[in-house]
């Protein structure tokens, strides 16, 4: 018979570290196994079911709450038994209600006082106004009368003098008419800048740009320096979007807490493109507002010198723009200026601070005494207290003089307070 020959077992390698280096033993024929290769498996057996146990939660059964959704606890047998919960005591019965006439309101309660907030005490700042929109002082409180809603009323006291005043510069910064060195931006610049030149040390004073939107360049502060940063800003405009009664009403709605003496000082075309608000509406928020606008109307000289070649719609525009600005001013207790020449600049920024630091205030109690939150109308005249007849005034050669009374044209009255 012949031979059986076996084929070589191919050799394999067991290896090993030790502390000496790579250790290796081979192996021929039949498998060999080794010690070290029953210690590799059952490390590898012992951290595969570490692995398990870890992906099932700790032991002792049951996971506990977490802190995303806390889980009741499973009740346990071998744990003492808790203990039951405290019965639900009955709520106090308050002895303070809504109204006084309530069924289970307490004696006590229904005879205790009431307070109530009836603010009728109406303060108006009122300058009076030359021909040429110089402020004459020294008029005598007796000659100031005030009618609200065409009732004569009881004035309390008249002061004057003059006081650091809270002003919002508005300007109107847009593609529309002020582009990057156009005859419309060095106007605005030079407004912006010329009146910043005449505030006070002890004036606050802000910065605010509108285009589509207002934005705040900088808050009311003393500092010149805060001031003239902000106005430098005023370099390329973005948007051709001009929203004037939006960008009003959201200055007046934030001075409206304001103390002291506050104006807006406005320079704008007076011309608006796509405001959220009407122009009802902006008078509306004004009024209620009660802080006075300033308004210096832009491109005046140059609608002259263009008005040859502009449409009879763009015309019109313009007209309007101007009346709106003469509106939101008068109504408001403020003033409107249309320049024409640089060498007016000066005389405007004059009456402007005339007229906001140099003001009579009258302060008066209101006759009608009810709170429906309505709009009255009040004006303030100046008569003669033995003939009730308006005041005559002259200059010092005895010619007579006209003047005008400005001040906001009315109030929103209060509501009561309980």
């Amino acid at each position: 018979m012949g031979e059986l020959t076996v084929p070589a077992l191919p050799l394999f390698y067991v290896f090993y570290a030790s502390g000496s280096g790579l250790i290796y033993f081979e192996a021929g024929g039949a498998p060999m196994r080794s010690w070290i290769t029953c210690a590799v498996c059952a490390a590898a057996m012992l951290v595969l079911a570490g692995f398990v146990a870890g992906q099932q939660g700790p032991l002792g059964g049951g996971s506990g709450p977490t802190v995303a959704r806390p889980r009741n606890a499973e009740p346990d047998s071998a744990s003492p038994a808790a203990p039951d919960p405290e019965p639900e005591l009955p709520k106090i019965p308050s002895r303070i209600n809504k109204k006084d006439t309530a069924p289970d309101a307490t004696p006590e309660v229904k005879a205790a006082p009431k307070f109530q907030g009836e603010v009728d005490l109406v303060t108006v700042d009122a300058a009076v106004l030359d021909n040429k929109g110089n402020f004459i002082p020294g008029i005598p409180g007796g000659n100031f009368r005030i009618l609200e809603d065409n009732v004569p009323q009881k004035i309390s006291k008249v002061e004057m003098g003059q006081a650091p005043i809270t002003v919002a510069l508005l300007i109107e910064f847009s593609n529309l008419y002020q582009r990057y060195w156009g005859p419309v931006w060095y106007q605005t610049l030079q407004l912006a800048f010329g009146f910043a030149s005449t505030l006070r040390p002890d004036d606050y004073c802000a910065v605010i740009a509108y285009d589509i939107k207002p934005e705040i360049l900088t808050d009311f502060t003393t500092d010149r320096g805060r001031v003239q940063q902000a106005l430098n800003r005023l370099q390329y405009a973005t948007w051709s979007e001009a929203n004037l009664y939006d960008a009003l009403i959201d200055t007046t709605e934030r001075m409206s807490g304001t103390e002291g003496r506050k104006a807006i000082v406005l320079l704008s075309t007076g011309v608006d493109t796509f405001s959220k608000t009407t122009f009802d509406q902006t008078r509306k928020a004004l009024q209620q507002n009660g802080v006075p606008i300033y308004a210096i109307g832009l491109m005046q000289a140059l609608r002259l010198i263009t008005e040859a070649r502009m449409g009879p719609i763009q015309q019109m525009d313009f007209l309007q723009a101007d009346n709106q600005m003469r509106t939101f001013a008068a109504e408001s207790g403020g003033q409107s200026f249309f320049p024409r020449f640089e060498g007016e600049f000066p005389s405007i920024f004059q009456a402007v601070q005339q007229a906001l630091r140099s003001q009579y205030v009258i302060t008066y109690t209101s006759s009608n005494k009810s709170h429906d939150s309505a709009f009255r109308k009040i004006k303030v005249e100046l008569v003669n207290p033995a003939t009730n007849e308006q005041l005559p005034m002259k200059d010092e050669k005895g010619k007579p003089i006209k003047y005008t009374i400005v001040a906001k044209t009315g109030y929103k009255a209060g509501r009561t307070v309980e």
